[in-house]
């Protein structure tokens, strides 16, 4: 192959990155941040900022019922 035939193969089929699946499970479901988990959005696992947030967050949900 020439320089000119890779140059057309390429605009002809276009340019694949990252060949292959990804080898990581799916993890659907699951919390990915701290911010999802029960704990800590009810303040449950200590910290001080968290208990304020979950306050907060109560406050709001009174305010819009």
């Amino acid at each position: 192959m020439s320089k000119g035939d890779d140059i057309d193969a390429i605009i002809q089929g276009g340019i694949v990155w990252g060949r292959g699946g990804s080898d990581r499970p799916d993890d659907s479901g699951k919390p990915k941040t701290k911010a999802k988990k029960k704990a800590y959005i009810t303040g449950a696992h200590g910290s001080g900022s968290a208990r304020q947030k979950a306050k907060y967050r109560e406050q709001r949900r009174k305010r819009n019922q």
